[in-house]
């Protein structure tokens, strides 16, 4: 148990250090910033276009991060020999998997979390039509800022990594930022209460950890291009499975099994339901969270199958 935890802490603190990671996290919550801006551009609908846009945005980079961590984590690992330096000591392989999906799914639960928190922050930005909260919106883009000066400040000071010390800056001062502007009252109706939001911000770390859990199941065979190809197609079958699999899959086995095998991403994504201010039960949250977990374990069973017998050695030949 000890040396589980240690791998899935040191997993969870490569993937943060990673630049690429950072590179990816700064993209999406710039991105989430800008998305108030084109308000303009339509009619009494900037909450939906905020929302929708926010959550494509983190689900899609979310995508690309959990690639990359697992391909940095696992794929690299086993091509430079990593590896077979730790399982030359008592760590079951078994173990090494697992351990490396909670490592990366740790590191995926700070990468929603700050999206999730700038997505708070720009639905509060673009509470009217015509009227944009600049103030908030200038304090935002400060944060990041400010964070980017911090990590930088603790690299040449203390050494540390710029990436993962910016990272850790964010998930504390987005948050603070988000508390403040949710405690002003709001200035327009149709902007959705906390008590609605929260919901649909939750569901989107089920999804993330799903394709973390996806990605290192292949990370143990493929390498990072091929990886991400998979993972896009999965994620695009996973988008559409309810109109091409849906119905087969109550006539055919074949159709069930597919379907069944496609991870459902529409059950995570609710934006709809928030523009038009509909309250997401409780137990569908709880329901969506046994589906990740099952297909979580149902992703690690296979990982832990795929990297059993798997040659780490055969690259270093």
């Amino acid at each position: 148990m000890t040396n589980f935890f240690h791998i899935a802490r040191n997993t969870f603190r490569e993937c943060l250090r990673e630049p690429i990671f950072f590179l990816l996290l700064l993209s999406a919550i710039f991105m989430i910033g800008f998305f108030p801006s084109m308000a303009l551009f339509v009619f009494r609908e900037q909450i939906k276009l905020v929302m929708d846009s926010s959550m494509a945005t983190t689900m899609v980079f979310g995508l690309a991060t959990a690639v990359l961590c697992a391909s940095h984590t696992v794929s690299r690992e086993m091509r430079n020999g990593t590896v077979l330096l730790l399982l030359s000591k008592p760590v079951h392989r078994w173990s090494f998997i697992l351990a490396k999906i909670c490592g990366i799914i740790g590191a995926l639960t700070v990468f929603v979390f700050i999206c999730d928190t700038a997505t708070l922050i720009s639905l509060r930005v673009a509470k009217d039509q015509f009227q944009l909260d600049f103030t908030a919106l200038y304090i935002y883009y400060g944060m990041i800022f400010l964070s980017a000066f911090i990590g930088a400040a603790r690299n040449y000071l203390y050494r540390t990594s710029f990436a993962s010390a910016a990272c850790l800056s964010l998930c504390v001062l987005l948050p603070l930022l988000a508390i403040y502007v949710y405690v002003q009252p709001p200035t327009d109706e149709s902007l959705p209460p906390f008590s609605l939001l929260w919901p649909a911000l939750l569901l989107l770390f089920f999804a993330i950890w799903g394709m973390g859990a996806i990605t290192v199941t292949l990370s143990t065979r493929l390498d990072m291009v091929p990886n991400l190809v998979i993972c896009m197609l999965i994620f695009m079958g996973g988008l559409v499975s309810n109109y091409f699999l849906g119905k087969a899959s109550e006539t055919s086995f074949l159709g069930a099994a597919l379907y069944a095998a496609l991870p459902n991403w529409q059950l995570f994504w609710l934006a709809d339901a928030l523009a038009n201010n509909l309250t997401i039960p409780v137990t569908y949250v709880l329901w969506a969270a046994l589906y990740i977990v099952l297909y979580i374990g149902f992703c690690s069973v296979w990982a832990v199958i795929f990297f059993q017998n798997r040659e780490v050695a055969q690259d270093l030949k």
